[in-house]
């Protein structure tokens, strides 16, 4: 019953997220304040580059104050009501002020850029999608050593034996790994997780410190295996290539449709600041589109990842343990409504991972 009840909480926060985000861009560009600001950065003698920064910077923080209920509630009153996590609130506003400087330091790249080539192309969306996408691979390599590690530390595993049998797991799916390190997910959540993550030479395994005496060795190597499987099926360069297609679609409809909304919000040009919250407009509705097809692909290659890890392994008991273990500790819903698994699911519902195991 709690898993249920904590579930439906996250979806219909989700759900209200949503909708609340598109309201107030709405309201930021129908009531014409997007104007007056834009008007107020230029009146403090800052043009060109440097007053689309500023100007992102106000909205950044407007938007962070206005959107942070939602974001409290979700993240740490709704986490630690249902025993989820031992995180301070000091703690907690520390990660929200890290994220937020991120979140501006990544859409400051990429929004100068976006303006950059608007100013120097007239079919500026192909070569403004191109430059998203290779930004967004170089993001994804450089995650494990310069973004995780502002929000967690990780040490090499000090379980050798446990270490050398996922190492070895690594080689016989020829895949090649970094290293095994453990990290501290236990100072945020209680959840358990295990991840491969990084590309190239920043490829390495994290398995979270609330793993540790709860999970067997067989347990984790099969959920490894699972990871491992992704790369050997290709499932990374075909999900990149899915979302460069959606990318590239997305600056095309920008490109070919943003004047018949320019207009109805009284704006002159997409290359003025004040535009900005409609490409973000843009960038929400199309996500929400697009969501089910993405969470569909995602479904179909976790499948195939679990069947390959159980060939992999041999170890259908292991799985089925391992899935009975995580969806205790994560509060998993594991039946949820078909419309809820459309719109929310990325991996198959425990139950179905299950069912899969046992017909394997």
């Amino acid at each position: 019953m709690s898993a249920k009840s904590y579930s439906n909480q996250k979806y219909a926060l989700s759900i209200v997220s949503i909708f609340y985000n598109i309201a107030l861009i709405l309201i930021f560009l129908g009531s014409g304040f997007s104007l007056r600001l834009e008007s107020f950065v230029r009146s403090l003698g800052i043009e060109g580059y440097l007053l689309a920064a500023v100007y992102l910077l106000i909205i950044l923080f407007f938007y962070g104050l206005l959107s942070l209920p939602i974001a409290f509630y979700s993240g740490f009153v709704l986490e630690h009501k249902f025993n989820l996590t031992k995180q301070t609130l000091s703690a907690w506003i520390k990660d929200q002020i890290k994220a937020a400087a991120l979140s501006f330091i990544i859409s400051l790249i990429l929004i100068l850029t976006f303006y950059w080539l608007l100013s120097r192309f007239e079919q500026w969306w192909f070569e403004v999608a191109i430059f998203w996408i290779f930004f967004s691979i170089v993001l994804a390599k450089l995650t494990p050593i310069l973004i995780i590690p502002l929000f967690f530390k990780y040490k090499k595993l000090d379980d050798e034996v446990l270490r050398i049998k996922i190492l070895g797991l690594a080689e016989k799916m020829k895949v090649k790994v970094l290293d095994v390190f453990e990290i501290d997910f236990s100072k945020k959540t209680l959840k358990a997780n295990a991840a491969f993550t990084g590309m190239g030479k920043t490829k390495r395994v994290l398995l979270a410190d609330t793993l540790k005496g709860k999970y067997t060795h067989d347990e984790v190597e099969v959920i490894l295996a699972h990871e491992f499987a992704h790369y050997r099926l290709k499932h990374i360069i075909q999900m990149i290539g899915l979302n460069s297609l959606i990318t590239l679609g997305l600056f095309y409809l920008i490109f070919r449709t943003n004047g018949y909304y320019l207009e109805a919000f009284k704006l002159n040009s997409l290359s003025q600041p004040a535009s900005l919250p409609l490409v973000f407009l843009y960038f929400t509705l199309f996500g929400i589109i697009t969501q089910p097809l993405e969470a569909f692909i995602s479904r179909v290659f976790e499948r195939q990842a679990d069947r390959l890890a159980l060939k992999v392994t041999g170890s259908k008991e292991a799985f089925i343990s391992l899935m009975e273990k995580l969806a205790g500790q994560n509060l998993a819903d594991r039946n949820p409504h078909p419309l809820i698994k459309f719109f929310f699911f990325d991996h198959p519902p425990i139950d179905e991972r299950i069912e899969l195991a046992k017909n394997s």
